[in-house]
């Protein structure tokens, strides 16, 4: 995470504070990962739906929309 520039360390405390409470307020798939890492298979599933595609793929243990990562890039950006 980047800091505004010229935060002093209580402000960057502070910044870190705050963002990680909204944070803690979002769905945890909004978070999680930006590109879309899920716990389940099955909110992976439910979002590949969303974004229109058929399959869900693994990586690195965790769970993806679509085929693969340059399929679920497509479909994000058709969004």
């Amino acid at each position: 995470m980047t800091f505004p520039p010229l935060l002093t360390s209580s402000q960057r405390r502070a910044w870190f504070c705050v963002t990680a409470a909204v944070m803690s307020l979002l769905p945890a798939p909004l978070w999680a990962h930006g590109k879309g890492l899920y716990k389940t298979e099955s909110e992976a599933q439910a979002r590949a739906q969303e974004l229109g595609c058929k399959t869900v793929h693994q990586n690195n243990g965790r769970w993806m929309p679509c085929s693969d990562e340059a399929e679920l890039h497509r479909m994000l950006r058709r969004q």
